[in-house]
């Protein structure tokens, strides 16, 4: 599912997606919106209090980050994990640091973190 910031599935700025305390620190969590035929798919990785979005499409190949596993941080929960081919990306920028796409970047989905939820800005 490659990004399209003219997606009308994509959520609009002010959308709560849930409380901090539903993911684990450090740990990432998957949304999907819908509307009609259009789809977004983002997810959100949470480090202590601090939260990165990303739009949930592998820039190397389109395919959702998680893959079949639903997991979207290595084992030791310090860098994001392509499931489909391995490549790694940092968590605070989303760079590819290994993997078939080493440079390139994970689309990123504003988020904040307002009295204890986690909204898109």
């Amino acid at each position: 599912m490659r990004s399209d910031p003219d997606n009308r599935a994509r959520p609009a700025a002010g959308t709560r997606l849930c409380a901090l305390d539903e993911i684990p620190s450090p740990g990432a969590k998957g949304f999907r919106f819908r509307d009609g035929e259009a789809m977004f798919a983002g997810f959100v990785v949470r480090q202590g209090e601090a939260v990165f979005g990303y739009v949930d499409s592998c820039p190397h190949a389109g395919w959702p980050m998680a893959g079949f596993a639903g997991q979207y941080l290595t084992r030791n929960s310090d860098l994001i994990l392509c499931g489909g081919h391995a490549a790694l990306f940092r968590i605070e920028d989303g760079v590819c640091v290994a993997g078939p796409c080493p440079g390139q970047t994970l689309t990123p989905w504003p988020v904040l973190v307002e009295a204890g939820e986690v909204y898109t800005t």
